[in-house]
């Protein structure tokens, strides 16, 4: 068995996930966000850090995976999307986790079976593969989704199946679709 803790990080909301992976099979543990005030950045940062250190300590993840930075129009909004991420790796790693790192393309093809599936998708499928009886937030869902690709990627060479899926695939007559 191993415990996963998926982190989806944000500067204002961070969401978290915790699920174990037993036999193939994965299993709802707990699921949140971390809601952090409107303060300096620096402020917000440091309980990032702080609150995913205490996750650890409740939950006694084996692991843990953080979802990438994506692309923002924003040049300042990813700047702060990569600081927080930064400050909940710093959380993982004085933990003593080791850490993984997914792509939000990796993580929606791990979850969705598409490296192009929408935010309802993932939701969805989080839903149906942990069988939650209720959708649970979207952070939280990203976070779980992230634990997740984390788990499949323990049984199995992700990171080929999402290089299969960019490529385009050739007809027949050798023509790209």
């Amino acid at each position: 068995m191993t415990r996963i803790l998926g982190i989806d990080p944000g500067s204002l909301r961070t969401g978290f996930g915790v699920v174990e992976s037993r036999g193939g099979r994965q299993h709802y543990v707990a699921s949140g966000v971390i809601r952090l005030p409107r303060a300096a950045l620096a402020e917000r940062l440091c309980q990032i850090a702080a609150q995913v250190a205490e996750l650890v300590a409740q939950y006694r993840p084996q692991a843990a995976a953080v979802e990438e930075v994506f692309f923002a129009r924003d040049p300042k909004a990813a700047l702060k999307l990569g600081q927080a991420r930064g400050a909940a790796i710093v959380g993982l790693v004085q933990a003593g986790l080791p850490v993984a790192e997914y792509s939000p393309r990796t993580v929606k093809l791990a979850v969705v079976g598409t490296g192009a599936a929408t935010k309802d998708q993932v939701n969805y499928m989080v839903v149906r593969l942990l069988g939650l009886p209720d959708a649970p937030s979207e952070d939280a869902a990203d976070a779980l989704a992230v634990a997740l690709c984390h788990a499949r990627s323990l049984e199995g060479p992700l990171v080929a199946l999402a290089r299969a899926a960019r490529r385009p695939r050739r007809s027949a007559g050798g023509a790209r679709r």
